[in-house]
């Protein structure tokens, strides 16, 4: 990994360390992350207009055609992060996708072993070192990370979001399919699409004062006539506010439940763990 990618290596997530000094570390984290804008673009700017179509699989990242791109090179990259599992080996793929003005430009992945099992808060232990070596193999700089998980919306306001943004120093925010923790403000319950609420933090989560606004639950997409679709829990990684997080996830998404980058990054996933699975 080139050690000019990690700003704050002192946060690198190792998994040997007891329980006890991972919450540590998670409560340093959480004083140490910005949870207010610190972005040289709006969402405006990484809006994605159109879902790619992944029925002939995923689209080639433009370096890899003869065509030349259209993506503007002076628009941000948005980088989806995603995992999948190698049980049979105890490995996780981890894969990164980059997108500007809406157009794939790089893929990036790594198999590296998986050292400890799931521990609910303890995600980024598990999974933030394979991540970060997914990243460290992309050529291009993130302007954001997106990643499959919690942010702000966690025990210790650290969730894998705010480990690899913090680690990093990244714009990042987090996009889970479930609530990790907090109190939404309504119920969420067959919501229409473009609902969102307010997620305010509970006795659970033991950094911030019960209330504080943590994150929100953002119905990104919903069948109008049976309203069946889950809400996404979005929240702010780093350096960016809980309210621009979940405009940032609604400008990604497009017409799909998942943003257009993590959608992405998760067929990317399950792409090289095919690969791998031809090799076995």
């Amino acid at each position: 990994m080139p050690p000019d990618s990690i700003a704050n290596p002192e946060y690198l997530p190792d998994s040997d360390r007891s329980r006890e000094e991972m919450e540590s570390l998670q409560r340093e984290l959480a004083a140490e992350a910005t949870f207010v804008d610190d972005l040289e673009f709006t969402p405006d700017d990484v809006a994605i207009d159109e879902a790619a179509d992944l029925s002939g699989g995923l689209p080639p990242a433009a370096d890899e055609t003869a065509a030349v791109s259209s993506a503007d090179p002076d628009a941000p990259v948005v980088v989806g992060i995603d995992q999948a599992f190698r049980s049979e080996h105890d490995e996780a793929v981890s894969a990164a996708v980059a997108i500007r003005d809406g157009t794939v430009v790089e893929y990036a992945d790594a198999v590296t072993p998986l050292s400890i099992p799931y521990v609910p808060g303890l995600l980024a232990f598990r999974e933030g070192e394979p991540i970060l070596a997914a990243l460290a193999n992309l050529s291009v700089t993130p302007d954001l990370l997106v990643c499959d998980g919690s942010g702000r919306i966690h025990y210790r306001e650290a969730g894998l979001a705010t480990h690899v943004g913090v680690t990093r120093d990244l714009p990042s925010v987090g996009v889970a399919k479930s609530l990790l923790c907090g109190e939404p403000d309504e119920p969420v319950g067959e919501r229409p699409e473009g609902w969102r609420t307010t997620i305010r933090a509970d006795d659970s989560v033991t950094t911030a004062a019960p209330g504080t606004v943590i994150g929100h639950a953002y119905q990104s997409r919903q069948y109008p006539n049976s309203r069946r679709v889950n809400p996404l829990y979005v929240s702010p990684g780093h350096r960016v506010s809980a309210e621009t997080t979940v405009d940032l996830v609604a400008a990604l998404s497009a017409g799909y439940k998942l943003p257009e980058p993590t959608r992405l990054a998760d067929a990317h996933a399950d792409r090289v763990k095919r690969r791998l699975g031809e090799n076995d």
